[in-house]
């Protein structure tokens, strides 16, 4: 892993921020290594930009703030616009496909899950994050699968677990119809290849 810089947004309600806990969780205590979150808001509180980071690394994280994530999650259009040039010219985008629509930038690689669409359709609208997690974890391999179902089941609302492994489940299994042997951490692969020109 080395060190691995995240930054995730979208607008308040989404779960922005339980999204980036869930991560760091799945790093530091499913994964046993190490990570920090940090988080900030707009002025205002539902509806609002908001932001999380995670620094998630083999060693221990000393500065937690980040500077160009390797990975960049966008669930809402302002928040891409507002963060989009501080990807690495190598990252990785993953972004809600209904809402966000990128510029395929050379080097980088996209990937997009219509994840509010599927939450709608396991009945409640309020787990896309947890659907996008799935998508992220799969896309990613940050940390190994399980990992990553153990902290959202350790992180949700107790009653509403079996919702939430669904998204999840949902989320990574969407990667696999969808980008069937695409393997984002190879070498080479960009946004033309498998980015949102292919899949918009």
């Amino acid at each position: 892993m080395s060190r691995t810089e995240i930054r995730i947004t979208g607008f308040g309600g989404q779960g922005v921020v339980l999204s980036g806990f869930i991560i760091g969780r799945a790093v530091a205590v499913h994964a046993g290594k190490h990570a920090t979150m940090m988080q900030s808001f707009g002025p205002e509180a539902r509806g609002s930009a908001c932001s999380a980071t995670v620094a998630a690394s083999d060693e221990e994280v000393l500065f937690p703030y980040i500077e160009r994530p390797d990975i960049f999650v966008a669930m809402s259009a302002d928040g891409y616009e507002t963060y989009r040039d501080e990807l690495k010219e190598d990252g990785i985008l993953i972004y809600e496909r209904d809402l966000v629509h990128p510029v395929s930038k050379e080097g980088q690689r996209a990937f997009g899950v219509p994840s509010t669409r599927i939450a709608e359709s396991l009945g409640r609208s309020i787990v896309q994050n947890i659907v996008m997690l799935g998508f992220f974890a799969a896309v990613t391999g940050i940390v190994p699968h399980e990992a990553m179902r153990d902290a959202v089941r350790s992180s949700v609302p107790v009653g509403t677990e079996e919702l939430n492994l669904k998204a999840f489940d949902a989320g990574y299994a969407y990667f696999e119809q969808e980008y069937e042997g695409a393997n984002p951490r190879e070498e080479g692969e960009t946004a033309a290849a498998a980015g949102p020109a292919a899949h918009a």
